[in-house]
């Protein structure tokens, strides 16, 4: 298993926005398109409060290609990101990583 840990760096005022498009957009999408997510965190205390993230998780990187890809190019998603950032952009900036559970970790 393999996972995913992204981080959204949201424009200033914007995270709202970007929780309420996860909640009721994305996700369904998601399940569409049966895309796993182990979970979404804010930042209550850090360095920015602007911040989401969150993990998804993969059986491989091929499964991760092959479902995020047609996620990406869904109409629907583009159809809804387009709207939900209809009053501006909402993602400043973005990262990701792929991550392996080590051989001891409670997480497999």
């Amino acid at each position: 298993m393999l996972y995913e840990l992204r981080i959204y760096h949201c424009v200033t005022g914007r995270l709202p926005a970007l929780l309420n498009r996860f909640e009721n957009t994305t996700l369904k999408l998601w399940e569409k398109h049966g895309i796993r997510q182990a979970g979404f965190w804010t930042v209550a205390i850090g360095e920015s409060n602007n911040d989401l993230y969150y993990m998804l998780e993969w059986d491989s990187l091929a499964e991760r290609e092959e479902k995020w890809n047609a996620f990406a190019s869904d109409p629907d998603w583009l159809s809804a990101r387009a709207e939900s950032e209809k009053d501006g952009p909402i993602v400043a900036s973005l990262g990701n990583q792929i991550l392996q559970p080590t051989a001891f970790s409670s997480v497999k």
